[in-house]
């Protein structure tokens, strides 16, 4: 990467002859298996690290999609670094997201830090996750906001490109969300409304957390800033999860904070990255 490379070009990433129902066929045929075998084999470790795999598999359908089936450009995708500035809210946030309502919920008697905690012990374990997930975050990154996102312009405004590109991130996650509803119900005795429910509950704020990713994107003109992100969002909440746990406090604040930051930036953000892809549109 280098900083020239990022230099926008909007007419690059037009593609000529993308369809929408062909990649998303694609990425999602080549990706949702990863995802399902949590259904098989749902108390393997190697199972659940196939979500990982899965989301990989988002760059390799992209790849397959854009280079041999639409025969299109990846030049634009975000090859730049960004600036300090993003990497730190990159962090930043994830933090917010995280780790406050977790002291929040430790001070307020909420919840208890386990006898066996420890703090170096948490460090290296979020450590290794987040090298290990900086691949796969990558795989999403490149996929739903380096290509699918720029690409939606071609025929809907920049909001509504947003709001179409965070519904279809929110249903590539529907396998997963469907194994939550099973095996972890949230009525014992009725997995079909425990489904129902997890999947009403999560789809305002995944959208809005799409919006999020999308901001990081646009904003830094940048997949490493936006990458960093994501591994950071969910490294963090997978080290807590796996060594405090996650009280009602941080499952609230997580979902109400990532909704309100996603809707005020969907109504208020400057877009600059999609502008001026949007505009070269119209001008054509």
């Amino acid at each position: 990467m280098n900083a020239k490379a990022g230099n926008l070009n909007p007419k690059s990433q037009i593609g000529k002859n993308f369809s929408l129902l062909t990649y998303l066929l694609i990425v999602f045929a080549i990706s949702w298996p990863f995802q399902s075998f949590v259904f098989f084999f749902p108390e393997q470790l190697w199972a659940s690290q196939m979500l990982l795999v899965s989301m990989i598999m988002v760059t390799v359908g992209t790849l397959i999609a854009g280079k041999y089936v639409f025969q299109d450009t990846f030049r634009d995708a975000g090859w730049s670094w960004g600036k300090p500035k993003h990497y730190i809210l990159a962090c930043a946030l994830p933090v917010f997201i995280w780790v406050v309502p977790t002291i929040i919920s430790l001070m307020l008697g909420i919840q208890a830090l386990p006898e066996k905690f420890s703090a170096f012990g948490t460090l290296n374990l979020f450590l290794g996750s987040f090298l290990i997930t900086l691949i796969p975050a990558f795989g999403e990154e490149f996929g739903w906001r380096g290509y699918l996102l720029p690409r939606l312009l071609l025929k809907h405004s920049i909001r509504k490109a947003l709001l179409i590109q965070a519904l279809i991130w929110w249903a590539w996650h529907l396998p997963f969300l469907i194994f939550l509803g099973i095996h972890k119900p949230t009525i014992k005795g009725n997995i079909l409304l425990s489904i129902a429910i997890i999947l009403a509950v999560s789809i305002i704020p995944a959208m809005m957390h799409a919006v999020v990713f999308s901001y990081f994107w646009s904003a830094s003109s940048s997949l490493a800033v936006v990458t960093i992100y994501h591994a950071n969002f969910d490294e963090i909440r997978d080290t807590i999860q796996t060594t405090v746990g996650t009280g009602s406090l941080v499952e609230f604040w997580q979902m109400f904070f990532l909704t309100l930051i996603g809707a005020v930036l969907l109504a208020k953000g400057k877009w600059q990255k999609l502008a001026t892809i949007r505009n070269a549109i119209e001008q054509m």
